[in-house]
């Protein structure tokens, strides 16, 4: 699987059918593995192809390992197969590569491994350090920059049920006291962990609120509305000067684009069996027969 145009070309149409391929390989990698984390990546799909295939994000496609422009990090690193299938639609990752999730000598382990794939500069998944790793970056780029025109922005997707770690609570201290306006996170609000509702387990109230009074800019979007997405995107980058680190709040649907998973807690952690990866990849095909008519149409 490639991109078929260069990123900053892509449509809304394009991304959409980005993101849905991004779903069919996050259930071929955890039907595969038996296990795996299917819930969390689907929700975080339309996010990912927003920000990775719209252009919005400055990053080498031809060398993974160069670390020189933007950076991502994926806290929520249960969600690894929704970054391996982006990896794969770039290349990084062949599809040979797609079965093997949390096989013993795989690349695509269960939680990201730096050691074992190129762009990846930290194992991730120890819920809430994605954050604060994201702000030290941050920060250096901040002072590397400092004479610049272009700024580089580091990028982080955090999980709800992470934000009741409180590591990330110190980190949205340091990077707003650091006014470190070239950080954006994205807040993957599906409202559901592992042993339920965030709500009901441990609910993180007016978190809109929290990230202001704690001296962040705020926006909250439906993260399934990928033009939404890519507006905040936008509005994020255009905060450099504002000395606030930005946060996008994205409600979305733990499961989005298999209608058996949504908004189930069950498939945070399970694996889907053979019949019911093939229920789920039928529905994904129709919709992206459904969004490709779209491409071409347009």
């Amino acid at each position: 699987m490639s991109l078929t145009k260069a990123p900053a070309d892509r449509s809304v149409a394009d991304l959409a059918l980005a993101a849905n391929e991004l779903r069919q390989d996050v259930i071929r990698e955890v039907t595969a593995a038996k296990s795996g984390h299917p819930g969390g990546s689907l929700s975080a799909a339309d996010i990912m192809s927003a920000l990775w295939f719209s252009g919005a994000m400055a990053y080498n496609e031809a060398d993974a390992n160069d670390h020189s422009a933007d950076r991502f990090f994926l806290s929520k690193g249960h969600a690894a197969p929704v970054l391996y299938a982006v990896f794969h639609q770039l290349g990084w990752v062949a599809d040979e590569d797609i079965p093997t999730l949390r096989q013993l000598g795989s690349k695509l382990q269960g939680h990201p491994d730096c050691h074992a794939l190129p762009f990846l500069e930290i194992c991730s998944g120890s819920l809430g350090q994605g954050l604060s790793v994201s702000a030290g970056v941050a920060l250096g780029l901040q002072i590397d920059d400092r004479e610049a025109a272009d700024k580089r922005r580091v990028f982080c997707v955090l999980g709800d049920g992470e934000m009741q770690e409180g590591s990330n609570w110190e980190a949205m201290m340091f990077a707003a006291a650091r006014k470190l306006d070239n950080l954006v996170a994205f807040l993957d609000l599906n409202n559901l962990q592992i042993d339920g509702h965030v709500t009901d387990v441990c609910s993180l109230g007016d978190i809109d609120a929290k990230f202001a009074a704690f001296g962040w800019n705020v926006k909250r979007v439906n993260g399934h509305d990928i033009p939404a997405v890519l507006d905040a995107i936008a509005w994020a980058k255009g905060n450099i000067g504002s000395e606030k680190p930005s946060v996008i709040i994205c409600e979305t649907i733990k499961g989005k684009g298999v209608s058996f998973m949504e908004d189930q807690v069950g498939w945070h952690g399970k694996a889907p069996s053979a019949e019911q990866a093939e229920v789920a990849l039928a529905e994904l095909a129709a919709e992206h027969e459904r969004l490709e008519k779209e491409v071409n149409n347009g």
